[in-house]
């Protein structure tokens, strides 16, 4: 099986448990093989959490759940030395949850700055460290951090530095009707397997399926009237006076390189995922709103008269030039 016929099974396993939210199984899988962690906003019981648990379930790989809370510890996250007087060392690291393939963040706005941070180094260094020694993190890593956008009280909102270290902010909406009758009759059914006590294990996917995807998706081909066409939609984040007079009024200030960056690798595998072997204007603009969006502040006049961080990307694209 190639690694594009594999990440195609994963995805349609993921379809048919994940109903009505087509977008949110697509982009799961484009971080992954991105090498990048996604942040997740979306109301409650829109399978935020189910998304990635059916990702672990037919991957073959480890799922650590952390419920961010304002009682957190940063040691909570990363491990701790424990005095162990039994042994030949006296101190002995135990691990702690984000020592796992995929990491779900739960509610992370939820948890003060210092519990947030503890997450930086992991997703941009992919290691940790503690009490002077650095410890790696697998090669297979990827962090899905979950807010809630509608309960603000008692929240810590993420700071720009680290919302900059998520390769994706991804929005989710209600299913529609058809959708949500889907869902409810899967529930039905997912109950009556329960109670038959159904011990069927899933076939999954190996990880080696996942580097392999990358190796392919590394050889993308991108050409420089692209490349130059991604430099633009960035800096008229950064210059929207050169561009256009309204979008000037809307930007307080754009996407950082990280930015540019994060358009390159995610256009390259949302070609890859449709089975091209380069990147067209298509597959930038298929991907450009959840990878800006996250990446822009909106002045407050922006804000005032109701203008959305999309509606400032639309206008990006109809300002900037798009290549032949």
């Amino acid at each position: 099986m190639t690694p594009y016929e594999s990440i195609s099974k994963l995805q349609s396993a993921m379809s048919a448990s994940i109903i009505g939210q087509e977008n949110l199984v697509n982009r799961l899988i484009l971080v992954l093989l991105a090498d990048g962690n996604m942040l997740l906003e979306g109301l409650p019981g829109l399978a935020k959490t189910r998304a990635i648990k059916t990702l672990s379930k037919h991957l073959d790989c480890e799922l650590s759940r952390i419920q961010f809370t304002p009682d957190l510890l940063p040691t909570d996250i990363t491990g701790t030395e424990i005095y162990q007087p039994s042994e030949n060392e006296k101190f002995i690291f135990q691990q702690g949850p984000i020592f796992s393939n995929l990491i779900l963040a739960d509610e992370i706005n939820r948890a003060p700055a210092k519990v947030q941070s503890a997450l930086l180094e992991a997703m941009e260094e992919r290691q940790v460290t503690v009490a002077g020694k650095t410890y790696k993190m697998d090669n297979l890593f990827m962090v899905m951090a979950t807010q809630n956008p509608i309960e603000q009280e008692g929240t810590y909102p993420l700071p720009e530095a680290q919302m900059d270290r998520f390769l994706m902010h991804v929005i989710i909406d209600y299913p529609d009707d058809k959708a949500e009758l889907s869902i409810l009759r899967l529930n039905k059914k997912e109950q009556q397997n329960t109670l038959k006590e159904s011990k069927s294990v899933p076939e999954t996917i190996p990880q080696q399926a996942v580097f392999d995807a990358r190796a392919e998706i590394n050889q993308v081909k991108v050409s420089e009237e692209i490349e130059k066409y991604m430099v633009s939609l960035v800096s008229a984040t950064r210059y929207p006076d050169r561009f256009d007079k309204e979008l000037a009024q809307w930007i307080d200030f754009g996407a950082s390189p990280r930015g540019t960056i994060a358009l390159d690798r995610c256009s390259r595998v949302n070609a890859w995922m449709e089975g091209k072997d380069f990147v067209s204007p298509d597959n930038v603009h298929a991907i450009i709103k959840d990878v800006l969006r996250h990446r822009i502040a909106l002045t407050y006049k922006a804000r005032a008269e109701g203008i959305s961080v999309n509606q400032v990307i639309d206008k990006i694209l109809e300002v900037v030039a798009v290549v032949a």
